[in-house]
């Protein structure tokens, strides 16, 4: 019996050799995998972080255009206010004018 458990053991040794092989390629084929998956995790990291980058500084500057752009509004809406009343009083003006001229000829026609 001895002899066929020697005989046994040399038979499967090359089968045993393969499979310790076989596992060792896997080994390495999964640190491998790993080690792509995970410079590709980085890359899309490093791809992400730069369009949040991105992303904060075009609404920082909208918000500068926004605030700079509520600013102008403010100023031509003060600017459109002083104009309207500068037109009132010249429209008021106007008609006080040409109602006093309206009188001098009316005494200059009808002493």
């Amino acid at each position: 019996m001895a002899a066929e458990s020697n005989n046994l053991e040399e038979i499967l040794r090359p089968f045993y050799q393969r499979a310790s092989e076989a596992e060792d390629r896997l080994a390495r084929l999964e640190a491998s995998l790993a080690g792509k998956k995970e410079s590709g995790n980085e890359e899309l990291l490093k791809l992400a972080d730069e369009l949040q980058s991105r992303l904060e500084t075009a609404k920082a500057e909208q918000v500068a255009e926004r605030e700079k752009a509520m600013k102008e509004v403010q100023y031509l809406t003060a600017e459109n206010a002083k104009l309207q009343y500068r037109i009132i009083h010249l429209v008021r003006a106007l008609k006080e004018a040409d109602s006093k001229l309206a009188a001098k000829s009316d005494l200059i026609l009808y002493p």
